[in-house]
């Protein structure tokens, strides 16, 4: 299990997140729409991981769809832009759901997925979400399985140009949430992914640290991503 990608909730077209990306020196692409959801997306990929602009483009479509993301993105775009959740990704997505049903999670059951690339290509996967309200109570991760191999998939992001040269000199190196309770929420999270709780109310995976903070607002939610350079010369 690792981190695979972060998830900024935004009311901003991807062609214009591109521009202000690639104004401040780093390389976004427009990634293309999620037809049966109706919304549309950036990315900007790391070493690691890559970050996600998630935006309506057809809110008659995102409004009727019984689609947990979307309905976390048109809860939080009612009060601002900003950082909604994760995803990370698992092997043998169905077993992972058995084991999370055991734990006593009721979860979306394993759903397909797609999205249509900006030059057309189906890009397709499998998703899970743990089912949970839509609120200001901080949402769990969702987790994903691509139908490619990791380097079949990052192979083809260099050759189209998404993942530069630039860009694999950066990693996600920390998620931070902000919550009520840190250490209820830490130890929570730590039961739903089997991992081991550090000492500071982090959760650290092979990729990235899940970092737990206190605030003194009424909304848990990711609220800073550490992106850094990589130990690569």
């Amino acid at each position: 299990m690792k981190l695979d990608h972060t998830v900024y909730f935004t009311n901003k077209e991807p062609e214009k997140t591109v521009v202000e990306q690639q104004a401040s020196g780093r390389h976004a692409v427009v990634g293309g729409r999620h037809e049966q959801w109706g919304t549309h997306n950036a990315l900007l990929y790391t070493k690691n991981a890559y970050i996600e602009w998630l935006s309506v483009e057809k809110m008659g479509i995102a409004q009727q769809v019984e689609h947990p993301l979307t309905k976390l993105l048109l809860h939080d775009l009612e009060q601002s832009d900003g950082w909604g959740t994760i995803c990370l990704s698992v092997e043998s997505i169905e077993k992972f759901n058995d084991e999370v049903e055991n734990k006593g999670f009721r979860t979306s059951g394993v759903l397909d997925a797609e999205r249509r690339t900006a030059d057309g290509q189906l890009r397709k996967w499998k998703m899970l979400f743990i089912d949970q309200p839509v609120s200001n109570e901080l949402p769990y991760p969702f987790f994903i399985e691509w139908e490619e191999p990791e380097e079949t998939r990052f192979a083809k992001l260099r050759e189209e140009g998404t993942l530069s040269l630039d860009n694999e000199q950066l990693e996600i190196m920390e998620c931070v949430f902000s919550v009520e309770d840190p250490l209820r929420a830490t130890a929570e999270w730590a039961i739903l992914l089997s991992q081991k709780v550090g000492n500071t109310d982090d959760i650290v995976l092979p990729n990235v640290v899940l970092k737990f903070v206190a605030h003194d607002g009424d909304k848990d939610r990711l609220t800073d991503v550490i992106v850094g350079q990589t130990d690569q010369q």
